[in-house]
């Protein structure tokens, strides 16, 4: 882990707001900040959780938290945004929940965590900000469970590498009620500058690829939120449910037929032994429409993912924006995760001249990502704005509705 001030990080503005802020509400000055960027998914969509490779990077949106050791095992935080009232707890195993979907849910997943594996005791004040879009798809409940966690971590001599580490976050996410898998934290926790990652799982492994230099990954926002802690939370979860429940017929089938000869442990070990054309096949001759869907899905994007990686090396940029447009037909016509919203936001990317355009992070809403060259970025983001922003009224301000996403380093611990 990075648990001093890293070269390859340059100090953010959050940096300066938070410590101010500090100052204000404790009247001391902060002794740390904890930073952990958000990320944006490239290809590889709702595969993680069925230990499948994804291929994310992290950007340049991050949450930063300003801290201070306390001599006791109470934490409070408070944020900078409006309407995000004071969180107040007590390390303990089992810490009481908040109510769903409260964002205090985000700041006691680690520490109910770490208590349980490591028996933290020592607590802190601090003071958060984010700018990452909320319930955007970009990961920024995520990126509070990790700074929050690496802050308790540090103060309390938990010093785990990265990847260890990302598991342990993965692992606490889930206090919130989201059966997710763990992308989010490993990227965002083990990221590279310049850099996107295949993240394998099982065992958690992450392979550093260079984005090229003429590449643009642009992200939008549909401007339509999506809490996966409130509603979505129930049909991302039943998605989850619907593809395992296709991996064991499927499975069932395949030892009926004699095609395998024991149970395998998940899409991983089925792909591994059938290969994505028997498999399909199979399931399309004993699953019902639904969850034959939702099976191709998982098979065809986990291929997508290994193509992808295959196109980024040789700098296809058209080869891999036709495969970030099957991902979205995909996850809109055989998961059915899209949105009118996020359909139309991909017409208008294409038309805009970007390579590809998908969906990006659980869906139902949030971002799209999309893919265009160095030259055509500013074409590209007045296509947005005249397209899509313009006539829905939405803002169009590119800092904040649509922006290029800089592929950015990993969680860190910056001490002053």
């Amino acid at each position: 882990m990075n648990w001093t001030n890293p070269s390859q990080v340059d100090r953010s503005p959050l940096e300066l707001v938070s410590g101010e802020m500090f100052a204000k509400e404790f009247g001391v000055q902060p002794t740390h900040f904890a930073r952990a960027p958000g990320r944006v998914n490239l290809i590889g969509e709702h595969i993680d959780y069925h230990d499948l490779p994804v291929f994310p990077m992290a950007i340049q949106r991050e949450a930063y938290l300003a801290f201070r050791c306390r001599d006791d095992g109470f934490v409070r935080i408070r944020s900078v945004r409006e309407g995000f009232e004071e969180v107040e707890f007590e390390i303990v195993p089992g810490i009481t929940a908040s109510p769903p979907g409260h964002w205090g849910n985000y700041l006691k997943a680690p520490a109910d965590e770490l208590a349980r594996r490591f028996a933290i005791s020592r607590g802190f004040d601090g003071v958060l900000v984010s700018n990452i879009p909320i319930a955007a798809g970009l990961s920024s409940s995520s990126a509070l469970v990790n700074a929050v966690g690496l802050a308790l971590a540090h103060i309390n001599g938990v010093m785990l590498e990265t990847l260890p580490f990302a598991e342990v976050m993965a692992d606490a996410e889930r206090y919130t009620g989201t059966r997710g898998g763990g992308m989010d934290q490993a990227i965002s926790i083990g990221g590279h500058a310049h850099h996107a990652a295949q993240i394998k799982f099982s065992p958690l492994t992450m392979s550093h690829m260079l984005v090229p230099e003429r590449w643009r990954f642009i992200i939008a926002n549909s401007g339509v939120r999506v809490e996966k802690s409130g509603y979505a939370m129930g049909v991302y979860n039943a998605r989850r449910d619907e593809s395992e429940q296709a991996l064991r017929i499927v499975t069932n089938a395949a030892l009926d037929r004699g095609l395998i000869h024991s149970q395998v442990t998940g899409y991983k070990n089925l792909l591994e032994i059938l290969g994505e054309d028997i498999a399909i096949e199979v399931a399309e001759a004993v699953l019902e429409r639904i969850l034959f869907q939702r099976f191709r899905h998982v098979i065809t994007e986990a291929v997508r993912v290994r193509t992808a990686i295959d196109l980024m090396a040789s700098e296809d940029v058209q080869g891999f924006g036709w495969l970030m447009d099957a991902s979205h037909r995909s996850l809109r016509v055989d998961y059915e995760v899209s949105s009118v919203e996020l359909d139309k936001l991909v017409v208008v990317c294409r038309e805009a001249g970007a390579a590809g355009a998908r969906l990006t992070g659980a869906g139902f809403g949030g971002c799209v990502i999309m893919l265009t060259e160095q030259d055509k970025v500013d074409m590209v983001l007045e296509g947005l704005s005249q397209g899509y922003y313009g006539p829905l009224s939405l803002s169009t301000d590119t800092d904040q509705s649509h922006f290029v996403a800089r592929p950015s380093a990993g969680a860190s611990i910056i001490t002053l």
